[in-house]
């Protein structure tokens, strides 16, 4: 965003006639929002209050951008919110851990169904990855990843399906969003790029699915009560 001030400034004045100042305005408070929070995560400070703030700057940003009528990027958007929404549930479980060795109740009802959301959300990624087409290699690719999904968002086999997942979206994020392989002049470049580092962000809340495990309303969760 700062590299590409000027083209941000001059989209959201185009799209919504709001002029030069609050144009400008925006692609500050859009770039300091998501720098301030990502740090606060990255350094482990006031993590819910960065989880809020990043909460805001996709809402944002889905509507300045106009993410809400299209819906491969609305799911994307969705998903990253999921992967905040685990986020959330971990920093609420750090807080928590401060009590090790006090008798507790179970997990608090916030946090597991913080846990289903943030499962649930994260394999919208996934439907935006389907090909409908008769090819065997897509067929094969749809089968699979439709079950790996629905093993994430059941809570069945959870860290076996979301690290399965992750590979299986790394790979693809490689293949198919190369940005380094486009020309910068390219629009297709930052198209791929934006692409890319999304796609790494779902990635991340994964990984969160495979350390943390699925929380207390999942199949895993209820097959240790039977």
């Amino acid at each position: 965003m700062w590299f590409q001030w000027s083209e941000q400034r001059d989209y959201i004045d185009t799209t919504w006639s709001c002029g030069y100042l609050l144009a400008s305005s925006f692609v500050f408070l859009n770039l300091l929002g998501q720098l301030t929070g990502c740090i606060l995560v990255l350094s482990r400070n006031f993590v819910q209050y960065a989880c809020f703030g990043l909460f805001g700057i996709i809402a944002l940003q889905t509507i300045a951008y106009s993410i809400l009528w299209d819906l491969k990027f609305l799911m994307r958007n969705l998903a990253l919110g999921g992967g905040l929404l685990l986020l959330l549930a971990e920093s609420r479980s750090e807080g928590k851990s401060m009590f090790a060795g006090v008798p507790t109740m179970r997990e608090s009802s916030p946090k597991q169904y913080m846990q289903l959301g943030g499962r649930v959300l994260l394999v919208l990624m996934f439907m935006t990855l389907l090909h409908f087409d008769a090819s065997f290699f897509s067929i094969i690719q749809n089968i699979v990843g439709t079950a790996l999904m629905i093993l994430v968002a059941i809570g069945f086999k959870t860290k076996l399906a979301a690290l399965t997942l992750v590979v299986w979206l790394f790979a693809i994020n490689v293949y198919f969003n190369a940005f380094w392989t486009i020309p910068v002049y390219k629009p297709m470049h930052d198209f791929l790029k934006y692409d890319f580092f999304q796609t790494m962000s779902v990635i991340g809340g994964l990984l969160l699915v495979v350390a943390l495990g699925p929380g207390g309303v999942s199949m895993d969760e209820k097959k240790k009560e039977w």
